[in-house]
């Protein structure tokens, strides 16, 4: 029997590719959840009364732990550590790189005449004091001054890896800035929670303490190494620079929740074992739109806990890929005409009594509650769009903004009909205004609030910002990108405007008004005042630009002009304000986004022309000249003015591959020249805007002319893995 033939040594390799056997610890999920961490269970068994209750208070309550009972933790934890088979110990942090980071030392210590003990005592849990001099910093401190700091966060449980304890900390500088995401996060999250406790204080006393919550939805795409290796492009950048669009896209819509592949499924089963024993309670997964991509997502979780879950499982399921001979993309846009990929946020408030801030209620009473909540978070929004809008910019993100499901840049808020209803009636302050169609009567007694139900209004895909029943979505977040950074903005903004809110209120209260009224008052006010980021139609439509301007809100397309919020004084003073962010620690992020812009665009563009010079056009030129020995052969065989007719199609097709390989030749030319350009600016936003719009740009029309090539070229000759297999191949 003849062995198929493969126009790809790669293709001939993926073909060999069978399903990995994975084996999980037990058939229910219940008797290994967890078993990685240092959980509760592990807590109450390793740890003496006093650390255990030191440990608790900490996490509740942000109590310091004496460096006593630090000792006492320190030894609980290496004992439970041990028992897991671990030799080493890590301080896990989240630098600014965007990924998280460790150094790993040895529980091991020599103590002299040949002999060793396993030490790990307080001040080895509490801190530790990496190299910080690679690490980005934004000039809060020079290259030559080494010292940073990672210093454990005891909200969020330590885990084993492999044979590493490893021990979630933040990175601060020996100036005691922050240098990572997961410091201003833990600052926000007080800072929502010290303002949303204050406002329910109104409706409830026993309201103590508020809890932000965090389910995000992680979409990714899986590609095969081989094809992976083959294709320098998505190697080095993470997506396909170069790739005619394929006859079949996505347009059937077949992949969508169709059946799991059996090589997906088994890496699938495999990081989700993985991701169990480390606590992250992944719970759904499912194809998604675009061919060979998919989505996972656990349970809502505590805010700070949730981000640490997504940084930890990305880092998990790229090493378990490689077992089952894929590579992960999180890019945000991989592949031309399909879908990018995002990181959904669903975000909420949660209260000590176990409410649900945004969870509309049966009662008046508790819906003036949900009301204050909701539209307080649309009036934040409102107010601060373009902070919104940077904490989601980035060179991948711009990509994907704005197309095949992923909602446009322009920052709106979708709360459906019903919900739009209701508003615009409290709008009004007509009594009676607001019924709904079917699902249920209002109830305009006390306080003048209906009984709310349910929205069943269909989600807006196109917002970027919408509500969900009993939460807010935040779709605009990026694959790639650590959820803190968006999740931070968006509670430093809810709390200023909570702050805003109940300092109002009180004013009105202070003047005679009594509270549900005063509280109902300025509710109305903010309906009135945030209206205009209220959308309930198509982000993608020309039209809602138009619109959008009228109604004078912001349309940034591009990532270094969207970061300039970052410098203005209002921003400054609001991250001030609300203790997240330092006017240093805000200039810093500032730059070192603008750089990070900088370098993947350069890099693309590295990558672009070495591909296009190297591999596209030596292609191409390979194929031209067989097409002339063909024309050649006719001329010897039928006469020059016989094959001047019989090789005219021939003649034709090389007169445009030569206008092809020109066009690429001066394209790549001009391109290098722009990068020359652009890297003699010494100012970094500058930099960034000339990368933007001179070099970028070139991307694009360089790939034009290599996928008419590409259509052209004798499809065994093309170099490159094809759209197609990337796509469709499993």
């Amino acid at each position: 029997m003849t062995p198929p033939r493969f126009r790809h040594k790669a293709l001939e390799e993926v073909a060999t590719r069978t399903p990995r056997v994975v084996e999980t610890p037990s058939a229910k999920i219940s008797e290994y959840f967890g078993t990685n961490v240092f959980n509760e269970d592990a807590m109450r068994m390793f740890l003496i009364e006093d650390a255990y209750y030191a440990v608790r208070q900490a996490i509740q309550h942000g109590s310091r732990i004496e460096r006593k009972l630090a000792d006492q933790v320190a030894s609980g934890m290496k004992e439970w550590a041990a028992t897991k088979g671990a030799t080493h110990y890590t301080h896990w942090f989240q630098p600014l790189t965007g990924t998280s980071a460790e150094k790993h030392d040895a529980f091991f210590e020599p103590i002299g005449n040949g002999r060793s003990i396993e030490r790990f005592d307080g001040s080895m849990l509490v801190q530790q004091e990496p190299d910080a001099s690679s690490f980005p910093n934004g000039g809060i401190r020079n290259t030559f001054e080494a010292r940073g700091y990672t210093a454990w966060d005891p909200s969020s449980p330590a885990f084993i890896i492999g044979r590493t304890l490893c021990i979630p900390t933040i990175f601060i500088s020996y100036t005691g800035d922050a240098l990572d995401y997961k410091m201003p996060l833990l600052r926000a999250i007080r800072a929502v929670d010290e303002a949303a406790t204050a406002v329910c204080q109104y409706f409830d006393k026993e309201v103590t303490k508020v809890t932000c919550t965090l389910g995000w939805e992680q979409e990714y795409f899986l590609i095969d190494e081989a094809l992976y290796y083959a294709r320098p492009d998505i190697m080095m950048t993470g997506r396909a620079l170069f790739g005619h669009i394929p006859a079949k896209g996505q347009q059937l819509e077949d992949h969508y929740f169709g059946s799991i592949p059996d090589r997906a499924m088994a890496f699938m089963r495999d990081f989700e074992t993985e991701s169990l024993k480390l606590g992250i309670p992944v719970k759904t997964r499912h194809n998604e739109v675009a061919p060979n991509q998919f989505e996972c997502a656990p349970v809502f979780e505590e805010l700070n806990l949730a981000v640490d879950h997504n940084m930890l499982l990305m880092d998990v399921m790229e090493k378990v890929a490689r077992k089952h001979h894929f590579r992960v993309l999180f890019h945000e846009k991989p592949y031309a005409g399909v879908n990018g990929s995002g990181k959904h946020n669903n975000w909420s408030l949660s209260t000590n009594t176990g409410k649900n801030l945004l969870r509309p209620a049966k009662t008046p009473k508790e819906n003036m509650l949900f009301l204050a909540f909701f539209v307080n978070t649309i009036k934040a929004i409102h107010s601060h769009a373009d902070v919104l809008r940077a904490s989601i910019a980035s060179a991948n993100n711009d990509h994907r903004l704005g197309a095949n499901e992923a909602p446009p840049a322009i920052i709106s808020v979708f709360i459906g009909d019903y919900l739009t209803k209701l508003l615009n009636g409290l709008e009004e302050n007509i009594k009676g205004a607001m019924s709904p169609e079917s699902k249920t009567e209002l109830k305009l007694d006390i306080g003048r609030i209906p009984s709310v139900m349910l929205d069943n209004t269909d989600r807006n895909r196109t917002s970027p910002f919408a509500f969900t029943g009993n939460k807010f979505e935040f779709r605009a977040v990026g694959s790639s990108a650590n959820c803190a950074a968006a999740m931070t903005v968006l509670n430093t903004i809810v709390a200023y405007q909570l702050k805003v809110f109940k300092t109002t209120v009180d004013k009105l209260i202070d003047k005679g008004v009594k509270k549900d009224e005063a509280v109902l008052r300025v509710i109305r006010d903010l309906i009135v005042e945030s209206k205009a980021i209220r959308f309930e139609g198509n982000g993608y439509g020309d039209e809602w630009k138009v619109e959008a301007a009228e109604r004078g809100l912001s349309n940034i397309a591009d990532t270094p002009r969207a970061l300039d919020v970052w410098g203005r004084k209002e921003t400054k003073e609001l991250f001030a304000a609300m203790g997240v962010l330092s006017g240093v620690e805000l200039a810093a992020r500032h730059e070192i986004e603008l750089h990070s812009y900088v370098l993947k665009i350069q890099i693309e563009g590295r990558v672009c022309g070495d591909l296009a010079q190297n591999h596209i056009v030596p292609t191409a030129i390979s194929y031209q000249n067989r097409l002339l020995e063909n024309v050649r052969g006719l001329r010897e065989v039928f006469g020059a003015e016989k094959a001047k007719k019989t090789a005219a199609t021939q003649v034709k097709l090389i007169e445009e591959i030569s206008e092809h390989i020109s066009g690429i030749m001066t394209l790549v030319d001009e391109m290098t020249e722009a990068r020359k350009k652009a890297n003699a600016l010494q100012d970094t936003r500058a930099k960034a805007i000339a990368y933007c719009d001179q070099v970028k740009p070139y991307f694009d029309r360089i790939r034009y002319h290599s996928d008419k090539l590409e259509s052209m070229v004798d499809d065994e000759l093309w170099p490159l893995p094809k759209m197609r297999e990337l796509m469709f191949t499993r």
